[in-house]
């Protein structure tokens, strides 16, 4: 986008007068630009819809859609949570709010299940399978994805390090033994965080095999990774949707949970008996849950 912006720049003064006017709307109002159709833009700046659509060919996209998509990939990592919230305001209203964003989040996971690899999928499961330890970092809104999995990974392995900091210097000393025969796991989606693709580069430079969860190819964190998982993530209002990113994390832990079935269960009978001795659950509500009396 930063690159599209410096187009319009400079070719602003080539532009006719009509699609001066769009450049210049879309060089102040990159945030509200990404999410209307050609109509609209045409509307909010006063020139014809079909002017729009010839302005995005000038500017060397093929159509209107596709300049939007360049517009709309790029700003999830620029736009301040108050830009997010004017833009969200503009598409949902508080009437239609629970439906809109279940069903923007049942098409992400939809695209991500459509875009996943298997065979990247299944070698990722393989590397962490074989790792001697597993370091997993998340901050911010990723902060509850790295913890999530960090959760079930302990119940997996003896050697999961969940990295939960607030500077870069304490991640680096949380991770600076990571090496060759160890894995690290970043998760990050837009806004990316600066202290998780700086902390797995440092890992990567290190030996370590470094796997991303993060929204696409060009993430930072895809950049400085062996392997990446993609889930489709959004900005539907000034929060995060993590629902694909969590859906692709419990098929991660449910695929290196199959390959070590007999582990999980022998530590899930020593966790059962640990429970009722001190009486982590309520048995009553369990029994209650069950219909018995």
């Amino acid at each position: 986008m930063d690159n599209l912006i410096d187009i319009l720049k400079e070719r602003y003064s080539t532009f006719s007068k009509g699609q001066k006017l769009i450049a210049r709307f879309i060089i102040e109002h990159y945030d509200k630009a990404a999410f209307m159709t050609a109509a609209k833009l045409g509307e909010e700046v006063g020139v014809s819809e079909s002017t729009v659509v010839r302005f995005a060919s000038e500017v060397g996209y093929d159509g209107y859609p596709k300049l939007q998509k360049v517009l709309r990939e790029v700003i999830k990592s620029k736009m301040t949570s108050t830009q997010r919230l004017e833009v969200s305001s503009s598409r949902i209203d508080s009437e239609s709010a629970l439906k809109t964003v279940l069903q923007s989040d049942l098409n992400k996971i939809r695209i991500t299940m459509e875009e996943a690899d298997p065979h990247n999928f299944d070698a990722i499961v393989e590397e962490i399978l074989k790792a001697k330890s597993i370091y997993i970092l998340g901050v911010r809104s990723s902060a509850a994805l790295a913890s999530f999995v960090g959760f079930y990974f302990n119940l997996i392995f003896k050697n999961v390090r969940l990295v939960h900091t607030t500077s870069v210097s304490e991640m680096f000393e949380q991770i600076v033994n990571a090496g060759e025969g160890d894995v690290v796991l970043g998760i990050s989606f837009p806004r990316y965080s600066k202290r998780t693709s700086t902390a797995m580069e440092f890992a990567r430079n290190q030996g370590a095999t470094v796997i991303a969860i993060t929204d696409n190819e060009a993430s930072p964190l895809a950049k400085c990774s062996n392997y990446s998982l993609y889930a489709r993530s959004d900005m539907a209002s000034f929060v995060d949707s993590l629902v694909a990113p969590l859906s692709m994390i419990n098929a991660l832990i449910v695929a290196i949970g199959l390959k070590r079935k007999d582990q999980i269960y022998n530590t899930l009978e020593k966790l059962e008996k640990l429970w009722d001795e001190y009486e982590v659950y309520d048995k009553g509500d369990q029994h209650n849950k069950l219909g018995l009396d």
